[in-house]
């Protein structure tokens, strides 16, 4: 395997290291020194909520002492509460830091695997590292990672599992994987939809096995709040939080804010749903069948769309999508640059971030017209997105053409 000249790399690319160490410098001064930086509000859930198991009170728990106008309960399985227990014995500062530094890791693999499912072995060649160094600079700075480090959250992890689970080959890896993160939180079941659409049905059925074995060790260690999760908390999203907030960019809260009220899962949620998964469904036919990475993010977005909260912080799966729609099969389409323009610019300037300062209340649904709709940001992202793969996809069939294939690369500069 040859390698390529530094002198003849993309200037981007030879300035990948020094864009991301940059990066690693702002994050740690935003983290350090300013008033907020080290809140992580969410780690104190998962870690101070953990420790409520012993007592009985996982589910009386709640965060508010620096969420005095929401206090956070502990939402999440009982497993989850068990995988964070050991947490809690360690200074809250150092797994904080830890938090941080394993967060960027992560986001880094995600990146690399996703590269790989792209352009295969190339991705180990020295241009394409240091792309993927670049987009970890890139993905650090979009909203959904923002707010994932600002809060210490845990989706960056849970990506980083549904991306071992669509690279291994191995059905009891990639099933156990799925099956024990979404013990963990339950949004990545719907992982289990894309071993459908590739035909695993080996790996489909262990997810369920994995995750079913979460719950039976939950009902082991704590019975009683097991139950009380599964059967009266599980499902009830006014406790997750307020679905009209902007922060919450799945369809219900975009419908929500655009109708003045919770629409819930009525008639209109319902119709719009279908609209969506019969557009995703056309979208994930358009699709090669060896393209993994493409049906992966088409399963993951209709989740985060008809889930009814999803956060920004949620929506880390933009970092792989960036990957795919400029490195992928359509990279080189007009089109296909328009929807990653789109997406780049809306979660680098955090529209939701924008919006919440004109939201008096989190609670609040009703607003002006002008920024509910543009509260619908991820959600027309999605439609646009879901709309280009149907159309282009239908328009290439067949394999990419070798030449097409080898202009994915990272160009050398000339």
């Amino acid at each position: 395997m040859t390698s390529v000249p530094r002198e003849r790399l993309h200037p981007l690319l030879r300035a990948a290291p020094y864009l991301l160490a940059v990066t690693l410098l702002f994050r740690l001064v935003w983290t350090f020194f300013t008033a907020n930086g080290m809140n992580w509000v969410d780690l104190h859930v998962y870690v101070d909520g953990s420790a409520s198991l012993v007592g009985g009170d996982l589910y009386r728990f709640v965060y508010a002492d620096q969420t005095p106008d929401f206090p956070l309960p502990f939402t999440y399985p009982p497993f989850a509460a068990v995988v964070f227990f050991p947490l809690h014995f360690l200074p809250f500062t150092v797994v904080g830091i830890a938090w941080q530094v394993a967060t960027i890791a992560a986001l880094y693999v995600v990146v690399r695997i996703s590269l790989r499912l792209v352009v295969g072995d190339r991705a180990d060649l020295p241009s394409w590292r240091r792309a993927a160094l670049l987009w970890t600079a890139v993905g650090i700075w979009t909203e959904s990672m923002r707010t994932t480090m600002d809060y210490g959250q845990v989706n960056v992890f849970l990506v980083l599992g549904g991306m071992v689970a669509v690279r291994s080959s191995r059905s009891w890896l990639s099933g156990g994987i799925v099956g024990f993160v979404a013990g963990i939180k339950l949004t990545p079941a719907i992982t289990g939809l894309y071993f459908l659409a590739q035909r695993r049905w080996k790996a489909a059925a262990l997810s369920a096995v994995a995750f079913f074995a979460t719950v039976a060790v939950s009902w082991l260690i704590a019975s009683e709040q097991a139950r009380q999760y599964f059967t009266e908390i599980l499902g009830d999203a006014n406790r997750i939080g307020p679905v009209a907030s902007v922060w919450n960019q799945s369809l219900r809260g975009a419908l929500s804010r655009i109708m003045g009220r919770d629409v819930g899962n009525g008639p209109l949620w319902l119709i719009c749903a279908v609209v969506l998964l019969a557009l995703a469904f056309l979208a994930w036919r358009a699709l090669r069948r060896d393209d993994r990475l493409g049906t992966m993010l088409i399963v993951q977005f209709v989740g985060l769309l008809l889930s009814p909260i999803s956060w920004s912080h949620h929506w880390v799966w933009v970092v792989p999508l960036f990957v795919w729609l400029l490195h992928g099969p359509y990279g080189t389409y007009l089109g296909t640059r328009i929807v990653a323009g789109y997406w780049l610019v809306t979660t680098l300037v955090g529209v939701p971030w924008i919006l919440s300062f004109f939201q008096p209340s989190i609670w609040e649904v009703q607003r002006p017209a002008l920024l509910a709709w543009l509260g619908t940001v991820d959600v027309v992202g999605s439609v646009l997105l879901f709309g280009w793969i149907a159309y282009v996809g239908r328009r290439t069939t067949g394999p990419v053409p070798a030449d097409r294939s080898r202009r994915r690369e990272p160009r050398p500069s000339s």
